[in-house]
Order: C-alpha cells, then structure tokens, then sequence
C-alpha cells in the first residue's frame, strides 16, 4: 500500500513549485491557509493568510491566483495527507489500523467545512480527492471487515458518514470529539 499513488497525489504534486525558495513559501501559505479556515471560516481575508505565512500578498496571488485555487489548494493537500495516512498505519491490526485512520479523518473534517463553503462539489478536484479518499481508506475497512472486527451490514460510504456526521458539530475541545467519536466507532466495531 505505500507504494501505490493517488489521483490527488498527482495534483498536489503538479502544484507545488520545484524551486526551494518558494516550495517553501508555497507549504506556509497551504499551512497559513489550513490554519486560518479551522479558525475562521471561508470569510477569512486573503492578507491575513499571506500575513500568518510570513509572506506578501503578492507571493500569494502568484501561487494561488484566485480564492478558489487556495481553496482547491489546501483541500486537495489535506486529501493528499489523508490517503498518506492510511499508508502508514497499514501494517497495524485491522482494527487498529482502520481507527487511527479514521481519527485522522475526523480531524480532517474540520478543514473541510470550511473549504466546502467556498467551493461546490461539481468541481474537478473533488472527484480525484473523493475516488483518492476511497482508495485509500477502503481496503482498511475491508480489512477490518474481513478479520471480523467491523460491521458486514454496512459500507465504506456509511463509515464516512457516520465521521461526517459525528465531526459536524462543534466540540469544546479536541478531547471532546475524541470521546464522540470513539463511541461512534464501538457503533462499528463488530459484535462477537
């Protein structure tokens, strides 16, 4: 599974400079960005985020043209992080392996709602992060699935719903959400 590549890998990739110096501007401004929309939404200011990354407003525009393309930027690179994320716990238990995957996607959500508000489903790179997500969350939960440890009565599609839905609430804390979504998650766990 670490070998295997992504559909969104691929756009990440073509989308990051080649030369240091700005590769290095480009990964501040996706992090400033990624920041920014946990704290405050798709409103935030554009000159706030070059202005948290350390950079000008210029250096901004000229990696990301348009409020869209940031926007497409940070979500495809979370994706991206996700799919790398099941690479790396996939030499865990199947349980084990699926739920610490999941945990890093819950946290994942929290970006995506505020990127989901400035951007519609209709776009391009939501279907290449979407089949990437599948791709490589799926056999985590197949596996979880075939030991025995997951549901047979539902799919991977449900599983992501039910994160979805827990994660779409607001917690007082990361510590909160944890608690949440381990009880979500018992909901999965089979019954022997």
């Amino acid at each position: 599974m670490t070998d295997r590549t992504f559909p969104v890998g691929e756009i990440v990739a073509a989308q990051r400079p080649h030369r240091r110096d700005a590769a290095r501007n480009y990964d501040a401004l996706l992090a400033a960005a990624r920041e920014a929309f946990t704290e405050k939404g798709a409103e935030i200011a554009l000159e706030d985020v070059a202005r948290r990354a350390g950079v000008g407003i210029g250096t901004l525009y000229r990696n990301f043209p348009t409020r869209r393309a940031l926007f497409e930027s940070v979500y495809a690179d979370e994706v991206n992080a996700l799919c790398l994320a099941a690479a790396e716990v996939a030499d865990r238990s199947p349980w084990e392996a699926l739920t610490a995957w999941l945990e890093r996607f819950a946290g994942y959500m929290v970006t995506k709602r505020a990127v989901r508000e400035a951007l519609d489903e209709q776009s391009e790179i939501f279907d290449a992060c979407r089949s990437s997500m599948y791709a490589a969350g799926g056999p985590l939960f197949a596996r979880a699935q075939e030991a025995g440890e997951a549901r047979a009565d539902m799919d991977f599609g449900d599983l992501l719903r039910l994160v979805a839905g827990v994660t779409a609430t607001t917690f007082t804390d990361d510590a909160q959400r944890d608690r949440v979504l381990a009880i979500a998650l018992d909901g999965v766990r089979a019954r022997h």
